[in-house]
């Protein structure tokens, strides 16, 4: 969905019938589908093949031999099996970059199943997130998946530059448990440099302190002091600024040794007002501060900053049809992006067998859509 919102044509493969899982990944739905399935898969086409049936998997190649980028998250070796793989196909299309995304990579653990809990649960993430003593947590949302995505997004496009120097396709390889550990930052440099085993702390940080959710008197306000200036900003605002010159926590590895004595201090202040107006008070004080939110009130405070979180997208007739997370960058002078509504399942796979020059006697007819709710809607424009 990233290169499609960059202006990229994106062709998606569907299984005829039932088509990518996610479809069926519900409640909630939407009243077009999944709410799950239209959160990643907008600016989309879909095309039912069956690559079990020659001719489907013949169209599955030539549309493949057309590509500048193939984007596969079957197991390793899958597709080669259905001479869909990189060195079958970029023998015929040598500028072609192909991109294998998987659970654990392409050796012993191919055959692991490549879910984001798992991968969660096994590269070491849940280890740290929840209570001290406490349930090890999955972070709240499919975190490891997006970061692989973003991942195989820039090694795409790094490919695609390359490309433009030497002629010459590659082979994009990313993992979830890769992305994972790479997103493990200075938890992982803990181990590696320190010889440190993070665990769960909650929200406390294990190098900065407050960095963390005090409370206030009617809930949790996030407050990060990074630096020994904000926290005696800090402490000034809440009415106790010689905590800043006690020897434990003038500095921030003091305050570190010192936590769980300086901790009550701060939050016996703070129980005299509520989150929301700490926030205020804190923010203006250039302290950073934020009370703990809900999904709903984090997009009206973006919108509150001119952000423009959300994007409208449109089917064929450019009726808005729904509301989505925009893509988080933006361009000076504006990168047009397109805004179609994610594509019933094989939408558009006629559309694209005419493209191939495939005849209607040897395709795979669009399926009904996979969400028997979902009303249908003319199809959406290929693209460029």
């Amino acid at each position: 969905m990233t290169l499609a919102d960059l202006g990229a044509r994106v062709i998606k493969v569907e299984r005829p019938g039932t088509g990518d899982d996610t479809r069926g990944w519900g409640p909630p739905f939407s009243a077009t589908g999944s709410t799950y399935f239209e959160s990643v898969n907008r600016n989309k086409e879909s095309v039912a093949l069956d690559l079990a049936d020659p001719d489907g998997l013949a169209a599955a190649r030539r549309l493949a031999l057309r590509a500048d980028v193939v984007v596969e998250n079957f197991k390793p070796g899958g597709l080669s099996r259905l001479g869909l793989g990189y060195a079958e196909l970029s023998a015929r299309n040598p500028g072609l970059v192909y991109a294998s995304i998987s659970g654990f990579g392409a050796e012993a653990g191919a055959d692991l199943p490549g879910y984001d809990f798992i991968a969660q649960a096994v590269g070491g993430l849940m280890s740290i997130t929840g209570d001290p003593g406490g349930e090890a947590h999955k972070v709240g949302v499919a975190l490891v998946d997006v970061l692989t995505a973003k991942d195989a997004t820039i090694g795409i496009l790094a490919a695609l530059r390359a490309r433009d120097r030497s002629g010459r396709g590659s082979h994009v390889r990313v993992n979830l448990l890769s992305s994972l550990q790479g997103a493990l930052a200075n938890q992982a440099q803990a181990y590696l440099g320190a010889g440190v085993v993070p665990g769960r702390m909650g929200n406390e940080h294990p190098s900065i302190v407050p960095y963390q959710a005090l409370a206030c008197a009617d809930g949790p306000l996030a407050v990060a002091a990074g630096n020994d200036g904000q926290f005696g900003r800090l402490c000034a605002e809440l009415g106790v600024p010689l905590v800043a010159e006690d020897a434990r926590f003038a500095t921030n590895s003091a305050r570190v040794a010192h936590r769980r004595e300086l901790v009550p201090l701060l939050e016996a202040a703070l129980a005299s007002a509520p989150a929301a107006a700490w926030q205020e008070r804190l923010t203006a004080a250039g302290i950073p501060a934020g009370r703990v939110a809900g999904i709903d009130e984090g997009i009206a405070f973006a919108e509150s900053l001119g952000l423009e979180p959300t994007i409208d997208v449109h089917d064929a007739a450019g009726t808005a049809v729904g509301r989505q997370i925009r893509h988080p960058a933006t361009w000076e002078p504006p990168l047009v992006s397109p805004t179609r509504a994610p594509p019933r399942l094989g939408e558009h796979t006629r559309e694209v067998l005419d493209w191939l020059g495939i005849p209607p006697a040897g395709s795979a007819e669009p399926a009904a859509p996979s969400h028997p709710a979902a009303p249908s809607h003319p199809a959406a424009p290929s693209g460029g």
